[in-house]
């Protein structure tokens, strides 16, 4: 048993370095958002920091489709845990629709002429986007802490 217990906790410890590492990357992509809509008013001499954030954006975005969500899979199938497989089955297309929204904003505002040509919407597209990425941070808290903080658990 102590060496079952080990094996998960090799095995899925690196997990929880992933989704630690993520939502620093999270905390990130706030607080650079938070820093954009309190200037209120954009010249071309943001877009640097437009173009920063919108990378942050997609890093994010990215780290989570291709690596935090496989994990947290493969972690339910390992403990074959159904619930949590549904559950993220019922998650995943919402956080799809957040994603095609993060990348629609990431479209307009990555290039230095995307972004100077739309900075008067720039306000009103990030407060749209802090709506859309706190409903996609609920979602992908309650996977977290369904799948994977149920399974550290389990492995202890």
């Amino acid at each position: 048993m102590l060496e079952r217990c080990k094996t998960a906790q090799e095995r899925w410890g690196g997990v929880h370095e992933i989704i630690d590492r993520w939502l620093a990357q999270r905390r990130q992509l706030i607080e650079a958002g938070m820093q954009l809509r309190e200037r209120g008013e954009y010249t071309p001499t943001d877009t640097p920091k437009i173009q920063a954030f919108c990378e942050l954006l997609v890093d994010y975005v990215s780290v989570g489709h291709f690596n935090v969500y496989e994990q947290l899979a493969l972690e339910a199938k390992d403990f074959c845990d159904d619930h949590a497989l549904t559950l993220l089955k019922e998650l995943l297309p919402e956080i799809d629709g957040t994603t095609q929204l993060a990348l629609e904003f990431n479209d307009k505002y990555d290039t230095k002429e995307h972004c100077n040509g739309q900075l008067e919407a720039l306000l009103f597209s990030l407060q749209a986007l802090s709506v859309i990425m706190a409903e996609r941070f609920e979602y992908e808290d309650r996977l977290i802490k369904e799948l994977h903080e149920a399974h550290s658990e389990q492995s202890t």
